[in-house]
């Protein structure tokens, strides 16, 4: 399987021959939501916490005597029917959402959303990104060349996430640059992983001999 290899000024300067066992599985719709499922859920930090009855103030004491007053019986005014009472059910904060995922679970499926981005076309390498100062100006010349690539016309625009750049290292050029373009994400190539992918229409890999290495070597530990 062999792709073009562009410049950051769009141009093409080469190509480079993309492993079958990363870039060019069968899709997994099953592995790949379960998986990241699991990442989301160990992801979730919960919030949102309410008191049971035993927790809420007061309430020590019956409201008012069992019987003769001709109205319900109460033991407690903590008692989730009254106002003020305890929440039943509620959401707790100590709750665990955490789930497990094995280590070729989570590699295959990331190997899987590569190859489906491959097939629909919405990868691009770049022989390398590079920026000399720190301005949003150079970093959205650079999103604009990349955008004259034929099939990439739509990697510049819009309101969502639409481009996910992955590089072996990240200088404060690019990570301070590229911060202030809202569409756009920047990253090393070691934290890549399904959801990002998911979530992002583009992706756009700098260094590819390299980064294809670091991706390699996942099989290798596995």
């Amino acid at each position: 399987m062999e792709t073009e290899v562009y410049n950051q000024k769009g141009k093409s300067v080469g190509k480079l021959t993309l492993p079958e066992t990363i870039f060019g599985l069968k899709w997994n719709g099953d592995l790949v939501h379960q998986v990241v499922t699991a990442m989301q859920a160990n992801a979730r930090t919960p919030v949102a916490h309410t008191k049971t009855r035993g927790e809420v103030r007061g309430g020590g004491r019956k409201p008012w005597k069992q019987k003769g007053t001709g109205r319900a019986r109460h033991g407690s005014s903590r008692s989730p029917i009254w106002k003020g009472g305890g929440v039943t059910h509620g959401p707790r904060n100590e709750k665990i959402y955490e789930q497990k995922i094995n280590k070729k679970m989570r590699i295959k499926a990331l190997f899987t959303v590569l190859s489906e981005k491959m097939r629909r076309g919405q990868i691009l390498f770049v022989e390398e990104l590079s920026l000399k100062n720190i301005k949003t100006k150079d970093a959205v010349t650079v999103i604009k060349s990349l955008s004259s690539i034929s099939g990439f016309e739509k990697i510049i625009g819009g309101k969502k996430p639409n481009v996910y750049i992955t590089c072996p290292a990240k200088s404060d050029a690019l990570k301070k640059s590229f911060a202030n373009i809202k569409t756009v994400e920047i990253d090393e190539i070691k934290n890549i992983n399904p959801v990002d992918l998911l979530n992002f229409r583009y992706l756009v890999i700098s260094q590819p001999k390299e980064s294809i290495s670091f991706l390699g070597g996942k099989i290798e530990k596995k």
